[in-house]
């Protein structure tokens, strides 16, 4: 294994940040990180981005630094990979900085489950099994946005990017020994482009607990009212439930005030009631108006939907043993409830890429085959 210093480079200044980008885009593959805070926000508070090559760790300051046109440069440089571990909120935070998502990307969290080390494992977890070296956690919930940062600080955020390029280099041969790589790519593609388009405003109804409950006027006045809740959050950069809590636009679907004080009766108060009352009621007048009303959602399994789901469920399992994966990256619940609610099941989303053959279509087999003998 190379001989890695782990101890932190400081880039404050363009001149640094240039001429380390100008090297960085001569190799193979660098390590990518993020530090930022977001506890009061909707967006990410980009506060540090650290850089592993390999032999050193740099920490640069987006804060201190003017102009970061070389390092988003880096990220769109199609001929280096960027090595990140669970990057899903990195991604997010960099393309709040700089306006860009990196490609290609190499995340190692995926590609221990896909190297079958089990699903979900976090750095520290895959730096331990792999490497066997302890790191520590007591910056973990830092202020990530204060300067000068802690020795100790600093110390925590290098550690982040030090031994990815060795995860990197292991996790590969793994892959490339199972004949895994092209499902790490895929999977890695796929994180990409769901960064880079997510999901309008409008189907965030869809993720309100209970929402299968409503149906016509109430469904359309839950979706309105999330789609505002949404708008307003990115455009006052405020935490959605800091804005309105999700139960609230729950309860007002179901209810339907008409005036103030039947939004204080279904729960909206104080500075909330005066500053969005108005504007609520109106969303709601303008909902119930509508005549293009959203599709009832699928509801909860019946009892005989539940059984059948509890079988394809062991037949994942079975799969997964067989291939020595963890279950949960094979196929999500939700697409397992689609496949059982589904008339005609088909293949559709990630079950249309390495899994369809993996998991998909077997599974597809056996669904067949149980519904045939439900009809005997």
């Amino acid at each position: 294994m190379v001989e890695i210093d782990t101890t932190p480079r400081w880039v404050d200044s363009c001149e640094q940040l240039a001429a380390l980008c100008a090297q960085w885009r001569q190799q193979r593959a660098v390590a990518l990180d993020t530090e930022f805070m977001r506890s009061r926000t909707f967006y990410p508070q980009p506060a540090l981005v650290q850089v592993g090559d390999g032999r050193h760790c740099y920490l640069i300051d987006n804060l201190a630094i003017e102009d970061l046109q070389p390092l988003r440069d880096l990220l769109l440089d199609t001929a280096v990979t960027k090595i990140m571990h669970s990057c899903s909120e990195d991604l997010e935070t960099l393309e709040r900085l700089l306006g860009v998502i990196p490609e290609p990307i190499f995340d190692t969290q995926i590609a221990a489950a896909i190297s079958g080390m089990g699903a979900g494992l976090g750095y520290a977890a895959t730096v331990r099994e792999l490497l066997s070296i302890e790191l520590p956690k007591s910056e973990t919930r830092s202020d990530w946005l204060q300067r000068p940062l802690s020795d100790a600080q600093k110390t925590y955020a290098a550690l982040d990017v030090a031994w990815l390029p060795v995860l990197y280099g292991a996790l590969l041969k793994r892959l490339q020994e199972q004949q895994r790589e092209t499902w790490l790519v895929e999977d890695c593609a796929t994180l990409v482009a769901t960064a880079r388009s997510p999901q309008p405003p409008e189907f965030y109804y869809q993720k309100v607990k209970g929402a299968w409950r409503l149906r016509g006027k109430h469904l359309a006045v839950l979706q309105d009212l999330c789609t505002w809740r949404e708008c307003e959050a990115r455009t006052r950069n405020m935490p959605r439930n800091h804005l309105l809590k999700e139960n609230l636009c729950m309860t007002m679907a179901q209810q339907l005030p008409r005036h103030k004080g039947a939004l204080s009766q279904a729960g909206l108060e104080g500075r909330a009631l005066r500053e969005h009352g108005d504007r609520l009621l109106q969303l709601i007048s303008r909902a119930l108006e509508r005549s293009d009303l959203p599709t009832r959602l699928p509801q909860p399994l019946n009892r005989q939907q539940g059984e059948l789901l509890k079988l394809l469920r062991k037949e994942v399992a079975s799969i997964a043993e067989r291939e020595n994966l963890p279950a949960e990256i094979l196929i999500r619940k939700k697409e397992l409830e689609a496949l059982v609610l589904a008339r005609d099941p088909q293949l559709q989303g990630r079950l249309c890429g390495w899994r369809a053959e993996v998991v998909g279509r077997p599974l597809l087999k056996a669904l067949r085959h149980l519904r045939k003998e439900e009809m005997k």
